[in-house]
């Protein structure tokens, strides 16, 4: 009988284990997700500052300011989306703001403006921030996922619920490719 209630014991300080290791797991998916948030938020923050100081040197450049500005629109607007839409929008807004950004080369005037250099390494901080919250959201989504998956976690995860997190990564194939870099 003792033998009995030791083992039902046992099992069931296992289960709580396993269920608070769940909870633990989920709680960093959420962190990690709220960090990318806010990273995110600053960057499309700098942005009306950034262009503002842009649009005097680059009037003729239309085109560009306006994909900028659709892009973070459309950022805004995923900011409630799912990991992956907010990943496609984000990637798209990265993208317009590398077009603005290359396009600027090509003033000098520009270049040279103070302003314009502050705004440009605000930028640089805040993508360095969102590589790091992405690669801590995506370690806490590894970390959730595997105890969903594995034995015999499982057993305790479906019942109560939890269910496997989307990573956060990016839409556009050229964005991981490694930039080639030429010296002339």
């Amino acid at each position: 009988m003792w033998i009995i209630l030791a083992v039902i014991v046992v099992a069931a300080v296992y289960a709580v284990t396993i269920y608070n290791g769940l909870v633990k797991n989920r709680q960093m998916v959420e962190e990690g997700w709220s960090g990318i948030d806010v990273q995110l938020k600053r960057r499309t923050d700098l942005i009306p500052n950034l262009m503002e100081t842009v649009k005097g040197y680059m009037g003729h450049e239309r085109e560009t300011l306006e994909a900028v500005t659709n892009a973070r629109a459309a950022a805004t607007s995923a900011a409630s989306g799912s990991p992956g839409e907010r990943a496609k929008a984000e990637g798209q807004l990265s993208s317009a703001l590398g077009r603005l950004i290359a396009t600027a080369e090509a003033y000098p005037d520009l270049k040279a403006n103070t302003t314009f250099l502050e705004f440009q390494a605000a930028l640089q901080t805040v993508e360095d921030e969102i590589q790091m919250a992405r690669r801590y959201y995506n370690g806490a989504v590894r970390n959730l996922n595997v105890m969903v998956e594995s034995v015999p976690s499982n057993f305790i995860a479906g019942p109560f619920g939890f269910k496997k997190a989307e990573y956060f990564e990016l839409e556009n194939e050229a964005d991981r490719a490694v930039p080639s870099v030429k010296f002339n």
